[in-house]
């Protein structure tokens, strides 16, 4: 469809005038542009059906960013193969007015604090603030901390766990928020486990409101020193960061709302303690992870750190098994007993109740009597 001389005459005096990024409202059918002295905009009076008035406009656009007019389909699906964009591609992309196009230039591992600004103007979206500030440019640029408290207001609209537990744990990257604002999320956290899962990840020793350590006896502290792994966690778990861990970690898996938020948990817990399985997750059921953790606990099986730790002290035994148990949870646990990945709430619950716990008799063991 051609485009009204009018609209094709201002349109090319808004690309002429090297606009640094472009946003088309469908809707009321404007194309913004943003120059470095500000916006400018253009009404477009069509001549025939809206949408593919609006593809004649994206055509005239790509054809003067990148030479082509049917060059743009092309190019976004070669990015989304190759999984980058090259950065001196990054401009282009974000001159051309399509959503996509944004995508795929806030996913780019070269995208600047600038380039992340204009990107934000062009499309202000939370999937867009999380994947911009999982770039070290922009979260240390002036960007990060606008994109921080954009995606604090926006958590009570999320609904999707995963994108909240992530939306947290973004915004607790070091710089992002001030003390007043972290202690008001974690706040807000109360009885939500996604918000918690979030914390977990992003703060696993350092949570708000740390309860009293533990007391830990000579011999540990001097394996610690002296490297032991489990001497090492349990010095970690019985301070008061580690006590704080387990504290709210029993929290989430006490009433989780889905098997999102139980994985996740289960994969902080599991690299909480992983230092004594650096193999990583050995994706075993309850009935496996329960026969590993018994021992025994000898050069044969390569816990050489659990039987020095237990040759100086053997009523330390149920809490070495604590720990060996607790650093092989994973989705392996709750795998048989979940068929349905779609199961959640309380039905969800009943069926994990076996593997939660088992989990929280052990954590209970860490919090109380760890040392």
């Amino acid at each position: 469809m051609e485009l009204t001389p009018e609209d094709s005459l201002r349109l090319n005096v808004l690309l002429a005038n090297k606009p640094l990024a472009i946003r088309i409202d469908e809707s009321r059918m404007m194309v913004h542009g943003l120059t470095a002295q500000g916006e400018s905009s253009v009404r477009l009076n069509p001549a025939g059906r809206p949408d593919q008035y609006l593809r004649s406009v994206r055509e005239l656009i790509s054809g003067q960013v990148l030479g082509s007019p049917g060059g743009y389909p092309i190019y976004l699906r070669r990015w989304t193969r190759m999984g980058q964009m090259r950065d001196e591609s990054l401009e282009q992309l974000l001159m051309l007015g399509e959503p996509e196009a944004v995508v795929a230039a806030v996913c780019a591992p070269g995208l600047s604090d600038e380039l992340a600004r204009r990107a934000w103007w062009a499309m202000e979206d939370a999937g867009n603030a999380r994947r911009m500030l999982k770039n070290p440019a922009v979260r240390e640029g002036r960007m990060g901390r606008l994109l921080a408290s954009y995606l604090v207001d926006y958590l009570p609209f999320e609904t999707d766990h995963e994108e909240i537990m992530e939306t947290v744990r973004l915004v607790l990257q070091p710089g992002l928020l001030d003390e007043s604002q972290r202690l008001d999320l974690w706040r807000k956290s109360g009885r939500k486990q996604a918000y918690l899962v979030g914390f977990i990840q992003a703060l696993p020793d350092a949570l708000p409101d740390p309860v009293a350590a533990r007391a830990l006896d000579a011999a540990i502290l001097e394996l610690a020193t002296a490297g032991n792994a489990y001497a090492l966690l349990m010095q970690r778990a019985c301070a008061c960061g580690g006590q704080t861990f387990l504290k709210t970690l029993a929290a989430v898996l006490a009433k989780p709302p889905s098997q999102e938020v139980v994985i996740a948990a289960l994969d902080s817990l599991r690299q909480y303690f992983g230092a004594v399985r650096p193999e990583g997750d050995p994706d075993l059921t309850l009935d496996a992870l329960l026969a590993d953790a018994q021992g025994p606990f000898d050069a044969s099986r390569a816990d050489v750190a659990a039987a020095e730790l237990l040759a100086r002290s053997a009523s330390l035994a149920d809490t070495v098994r604590a720990i060996r148990f607790l650093s092989g949870v994973g989705y392996g646990l709750i795998r048989p007993l979940l068929s349905d990945p779609s199961t959640q709430g309380s039905l969800m619950r009943r069926k994990i109740a076996p593997v939660t716990q088992a989990i929280q008799t052990r954590l209970d063991l860490l919090r109380d009597t760890a040392g």
